[in-house]
């Protein structure tokens, strides 16, 4: 047995995981932001809850580890920030540990058992409240032992014209300390900002996709702008790695019509030509951190040899 965990800045999700298709969540939990050793009784409270003693922890995180010193960089939970979590969690608790940040988990989730069924490379991206991805080749995920590959939403790359007539894009300051990311506008935020800057005009994401589907010539540019903005750097992504799916989580995804936009923008836009869609909406519509962090644990066990006799 494996608890799995998807942790992020509200809650901290639990399940029992026996093997990639027995997965049973457990009742969530409010994340402590501030006092670790709070943070440590909250896992310890869930690994009670499963009734036995697992082989390993396997945790879906906000934030990314480094893969040389093995330190989180987590700002929505100040508690663990710049910890060593793994090696802390696995003295507190006394079981193997395993971490992975929450977008790769959400690809190697739709690598296994989700829309990347069947590809030997899948690029997870996540339009949430930013923009992340993860890179899952051959059933492996690249940042098993940490790192920030697949993280396309940052880097000074965003163009400063887009949309059909062209408007003019300022370069946005971003979380990261860098301006002009595709994070301050490939996300919901960024989509709002965008709406915002072209119009004048203050509206939720959900709003401004209602009004486009509508057919409301304001929001019609704005999503114009949003998908130009978003659909070249991840077709260079594409080009680079050779994925040949990329599922798409976050809220955004739940518009299947924008994935739709953008999945025609980025297949005119790549060197290998599609004729079936190539960025679709992830289905693993039920916490995919969950399934990746049991994905990414199962595995785990396997290569330290089996359960712990």
């Amino acid at each position: 047995m494996i608890i799995s965990f998807d942790i992020g800045g509200s809650a901290i999700k639990g399940a029992i995981t026996h093997s990639p298709d027995r997965i049973f969540p457990l009742p969530r939990r409010q994340t402590p932001l501030t006092d670790f050793r709070r943070f440590v009784r909250t896992l310890e409270a869930v690994i009670d809850e499963a009734g036995g003693l697992p082989d390993r922890l396997a945790i879906s995180i906000t934030g990314v580890i480094d893969p040389e010193t093995q330190r989180i960089k987590c700002a929505n939970i100040p508690c663990i920030d710049g910890r060593a979590l793994a090696a802390e969690l696995e003295a507190a608790l006394h079981l193997p540990v395993v971490i992975a940040n929450d977008a790769d988990c959400f690809t190697l989730a739709e690598a296994g058992l989700g829309a990347g069924r069947g590809h030997r490379i899948v690029f997870g991206a996540i339009l949430g409240t930013g923009v992340g991805g993860g890179l899952v080749v051959d059933g492996r995920l690249i940042n098993a032992d940490g790192g920030f590959a697949g993280e396309w939403g940052h880097g000074p790359v965003a163009a400063h014209q887009a949309g059909n007539p062209p408007a003019a894009i300022p370069a946005f300051d971003c979380g990261c300390g860098q301006r002009g990311c595709i994070d301050t506008v490939g996300g919901a935020r960024g989509l709002e900002r965008l709406h915002a800057t072209l119009h004048g005009r203050q509206s939720a994401s959900r709003e401004v996709i209602e009004a486009w589907q509508q057919g409301d010539g304001e929001a019609n540019g704005t999503i114009g702008v949003y998908v130009d903005l978003v659909s070249s750097p991840l077709a260079l992504v594409i080009n680079i790695t050779g994925a040949t799916i990329v599922p798409v989580g976050g809220g955004l995804s739940n518009s299947e019509a924008l994935i739709g936009e953008i999945d025609r923008a980025v297949r005119g836009r790549i060197l290998r030509r599609f004729d079936r869609p190539l960025v679709v909406r992830g289905e693993c519509r039920v916490e995919p951190g969950l399934i990746g962090a049991a994905l990414l644990g199962l595995d785990r066990n396997k290569l330290d040899g089996g359960p712990r006799a």
